[in-house]
């Protein structure tokens, strides 16, 4: 049971890829090519991962920080159309403390000869209010890290 304040946010990230939709949106349906970005910082290390793709799908990620604290990403795909769009829900956990519930969309929009990634996360967080500013941080980190991943062509595909 939840008895700690409740904190409602939400936020949208844009970002620019110099690649195909096709591309980017791999570097998310591949269990492989997602796993080599959407991971803990240095010094994280996995214990668990599992990717079932589809709609109705899940996906989890659970790691343990240098400092011992262990997050589990725990994630059910909603709406999946390739190349263009995901819709997935999830929760997040820190010692198996439920730190909060998302609901987030991803949007592979044609852009040149690249592509324009709109991400949208509406989320409750239980307990402390820094954690909704944080989450969108760590996102922007994430999305950065896609970035890297990207460039490097074995990655994405």
């Amino acid at each position: 049971m939840i008895e700690q304040p409740v904190h409602c946010s939400s936020f949208v990230l844009d970002r620019s890829y110099p690649y195909a939709p096709e591309r980017v949106f791999s570097a998310w349906a591949s269990a492989k090519a997602k796993a080599r970005w959407f991971a803990g910082p240095d010094g994280w290390t996995e214990l668990e991962r599992v990717f079932e793709f589809r709609p109705g799908g899940r996906e989890t990620a659970k790691g343990r920080f240098p400092d011992g604290k262990v997050s589990y990403f725990d994630a059910r795909f909603h709406e999946i159309v390739p190349n263009r769009l995901l819709v997935y829900a999830y929760d997040m956990y820190v010692d198996d403390k439920k730190l909060s519930v998302s609901l987030a969309s991803v949007e592979f929009l044609p852009e040149g000869t690249g592509t324009h990634l709109r991400m949208t996360e509406q989320g409750v967080f239980f307990g402390n209010k820094d954690d909704a500013p944080g989450r969108e941080q760590g996102t922007v980190w994430l999305l950065d890290k896609l970035a890297a991943a990207l460039s490097n062509p074995h990655v994405a595909h």
